[in-house]
């Protein structure tokens, strides 16, 4: 696999994000912060990893993949993320990938919480709220704090 390769991947997970958050909210200038590709198999998680190194410094380890942030931010149509984490193949996770995008998370919490398609999900350090449509190959997600605020990159 090659760097292009890997922004090829970007690049389809970034539209199809872009489609999915456009479906469901009116906000349409909202900051991507993150990238996630989800590997499909340990071979590809390998490859995938690999370029990562490449076009990133490792920023964080975490139970369910490393993440890196970006040495030259990708332009997507979602903007320009921060950081890419690559997660570890997983039989719950059989989308391609998801976007995590910075809002005014309390109002639009209160907002958009009553659709079926947003749910909340709470964690020890932090709350975000899932877009999931299982008519798109991606997931969308909101956080109260950008995971690139929690690692300090700017």
């Amino acid at each position: 696999m090659r760097r292009e390769d890997v922004y090829k991947i970007i690049d389809y997970i970034a539209f199809e994000c872009v489609r999915l958050r456009d479906k469901y909210i009116e906000e349409k200038d909202l900051e991507v912060d993150y990238v996630c590709i989800f590997s499909q198999n340990e071979n590809e998680f390998n490859e995938l990893f690999k370029v990562a190194q490449e076009i990133g410094k490792l920023a964080n380890e975490t139970p369910t993949g490393p993440v890196f942030a970006f040495n030259d931010r990708p332009e997507t149509v979602a903007g320009k993320p921060k950081l890419l984490k690559i997660r570890k193949p997983d039989v719950t996770r059989p989308q391609r990938g998801d976007m995590d995008f910075n809002t005014d998370y309390e109002s639009f919490k209160k907002k958009y919480l009553n659709n079926k398609n947003f749910k909340l999900i709470v964690r020890e350090d932090f709350e975000m709220i899932e877009l999931k449509d299982d008519s798109f190959n991606v997931l969308v997600y909101f956080a109260n704090t950008p995971l690139s605020k929690q690692l300090g990159i700017i």
